[in-house]
C-alpha cells in the first residue's frame, strides 16, 4: 500500500516544482544520466573483464581438440547459467520497477518493504533454478549433442555454479533494488569485490601452484561461485546497516502477499519473455552444435564474448534510463520521463557505434586474445566479430529501450514483440538457413542481425507512441 494520496502509477499532471530526491535533486537530465550511469558502466567494465578472463583461461586449457572441447563446453555453460538467471531476473525486474516508482512518489515504507520481498523472491528463484540445472545437467548436455569431452567439462562447471544460485539471486535482486532507488554506487562497490574475487580465485585454481591449481574448468566455476557467495553476504550486511535511503529491515523479510504479488506481476512477464529468448537462442545453439564445421560452437561463444564489450555503455545507460523513467513516472512527470529515456537512448547508440569500430578494424586481434593460434576459431569467429561492428546501432536500441520498458513495468509488451520477431526471424530463419540452404555459422549471424534490426524498429516506434508510460505497477 502506498501513502494516502500518493499513487505510483503514471499521471499526466505533474507539478513543475517537483524534483527527484538525493543526489539527483536539482540536476539537469543529462547530469542525472551521468550520475546514474557512471557506476553501472564501471561495473559492466569489471563484468566484461571477468567474462573475458574466464574465456582467456578456457582458451588456454590445452591445445587442438582439447581446447575445442573446453570452449564448446563454456559456450553451452554460458547459455545454461543464463537460464539460471531468468527466474532471478524476474525478482530483480519487479523489485526495480516497484522501488523506482515508490522512490519517485517518496513512499520510503513501500520501497523498503519491496526490497525485502525482492530479496526473498530472488533467493527462492535462485534455489529453484540452481536445483533444476544441477539435477538436469545430464539431459541438457545430451540435448545439445556435445562431444564426450565437452560434455564432461560442462558437467564439471554447472555442478559447481548451481550451488551459488540462491546467493546470486539475492545479489541481483538487491543490486537492482538499489539502482531503482537511485543508488548505483553501492552496487558498483559490491560488484567490484565480486569481480576481483572471481578473477583472483579463478586464476589461482586454474594456473596456481599446488595444492590449489590444476582444477581446469571446475576452477573457473569455483571462482564464480565463491565470488557470488561473498557478494551476497556483503550486500545483505550493507543493506541492514544503512540508515538513510533504501534499507533492509528484518521485518520486511516476512512474506508480504500484496507486495510480493505486485513484484511477481511485473517480473513474471519479463521472465517469460527472457525464457522465450533463451529457448529460441538455445535452439540456435543446438543448430550450431550440429554444424559440420569443427569448433563452430566455440567460435559462436568467442564472437559473443567479443561483442559483450559493446554492452558496457548499453546496459549502464539502460539502467539509468529505467531508473529515471520510473522515478519521473512515479511523480507523474511523463515529459521528463520521455526526455530522460531519449537522452540515454541516443547517447547509447553513439557510444556503442564507436565501440563497434573496434570490431570492424581489429576482429582477428580480438579472436586471438581468447584463442591464440587457433586457426579454426580465427577463421570462423573473425568475420562474425566484423558483422557485430555493423549492427551496433540496432543492438543499442534494443538493449536500452527494452531495459527501460521492463524497468517501468511495460513487460508484457516487451514479451509480445520480442517473441514475435525472434520466433519468426531468429528461430525460423536460422532453421531454414542451416537445414535447407546448408549454410554455415556466419549466415546464422546474418539472420540474427536481421532480427535485431526488426526489433529495434518496433521498440523505437513504441517509444514515440508513449504507450510504455501507461503500464501499471
Amino acid at each position: 500500500m502506498s501513502k494516502p494520496g500518493i499513487t505510483i502509477d503514471a499521471s499526466n499532471e505533474a507539478s513543475a516544482q517537483q524534483e527527484l530526491a538525493g543526489s539527483l535533486a536539482g540536476k539537469s537530465i543529462p547530469r542525472q544520466v551521468v550520475i546514474l550511469a557512471i557506476w553501472p558502466l564501471l561495473e559492466q567494465l569489471l563484468g566484461f573483464l571477468v567474462g573475458m578472463t574466464d574465456s582467456v583461461l578456457a582458451g588456454r586449457l590445452g591445445e587442438g581438440a582439447q581446447r575445442v572441447a573446453v570452449l564448446d563446453a563454456l559456450a553451452l555453460c554460458g547459455y545454461l547459467t543464463w537460464l539460471m538467471m531468468i527466474l532471478q531476473g524476474a525478482a530483480a525486474t519487479g523489485g526495480l520497477a516497484m522501488i523506482s516508482r515508490a522512490t519517485g512518489a517518496k513512499d520510503s515504507a513501500l520501497a523498503n518493504r519491496s526490497l525485502g520481498q525482492a530479496l526473498l523472491l530472488g533467493c527462492a528463484a535462485g534455489a529453484i533454478a540452481g536445483g533444476g540445472l544441477y539435477f538436469g545437467i545430464d539431459g541438457l548436455v545430451q540435448l545439445f549433442a556435445l562431444s564426450p569431452a565437452a560434455a564432461e567439462s560442462a558437467k564439471s562447471y554447472i555442478n559447481v555454479v548451481a550451488i551459488s544460485a540462491p546467493f546470486s539471486g539475492i545479489l541481483f535482486a538487491g543490486n537492482a533494488a538499489l539502482r531503482g532507488s537511485g543508488d548505483t554506487r553501492t552496487p558498483f562497490a559490491v560488484m567490484t569485490v565480486v569481480n576481483l574475487v572471481n578473477i583472483g580465485v579463478s586464476w589461482l585454481l586454474v594456473f596456481g601452484p599446488d595444492p590449489y591449481g590444476g582444477m581446469g574448468i571446475a576452477g573457473i566455476a569455483w571462482g564464480t561461485t565463491i565470488a557470488w557467495v561473498i557478494g551476497a553476504v556483503i550486500l545483505f550486511v550493507v543493506l541492514l546497516l544503512r540508515r538513510t535511503g533504501l534499507r533492509l529491515e528484518l521485518i520486511a523479510l516476512r512474506p508480504d502477499a500484496d507486495v510480493m504479488r505486485r513484484i511477481i506481476r511485473i517480473g513474471v512477464p519479463s521472465a517469460v519473455e527472457i525464457f522465450g529468448m533463451w529457448a529460441i537462442n538455445a535452439f540456435v545453439v543446438r543448430i550450431i552444435s550440429g554444424l559440420p564445421a569443427e569448433g563452430a560452437l566455440g567460435a559462436h561463444f568467442i564472437a559473443i564474448r567479443c561483442e559483450s564489450l559493446s554492452f558496457l555503455p548499453g546496459f549502464a545507460l539502460g539502467a539509468a534510463s529505467a531508473t529515471l523513467a520510473g522515478q519521473y513516472l512515479g511523480m507523474g512527470d511523463r515529459e521528463r520521463a520521455k526526455q530522460a529515456v531519449k537522452t540515454c537512448w541516443f547517447g547509447g547508440v553513439g557510444l556503442m557505434t564507436l565501440i563497434g569500430m573496434i570490431f570492424l578494424l581489429a576482429p582477428e586481434a580480438m579472436v586471438n586474445l581468447i584463442a591464440p593460434g587457433s586457426e579454426i576459431h580465427l577463421r570462423l569467429a573473425a568475420p562474425i566479430v566484423f558483422l557485430c561492428g555493423m549492427t551496433q546501432p540496432f543492438l543499442a536500441t534494443n538493449v536500452i529501450l527494452k531495459t527501460t520498458y521492463r524497468g517501468t513495468g511495460d513487460t508484457k509488451a516487451v514479451m509480445m514483440y520480442s517473441y514475435s520477431s525472434m520466433f519468426l526471424l531468429r528461430l525460423g530463419g536460422c532453421y531454414f538457413v542451416a537445414e535447407f540452404l546448408q549454410l554455415g555459422l556466419w549466415w546464422l549471424w546474418v539472420v540474427m542481425s536481421c532480427d535485431l534490426l526488426c526489433q529495434s524498429i518496433v521498440f523505437s516506434r513504441r517509444f514515440f507512441t508513449g504507450r510504455w508510460m501507461d503500464a501499471r505497477v
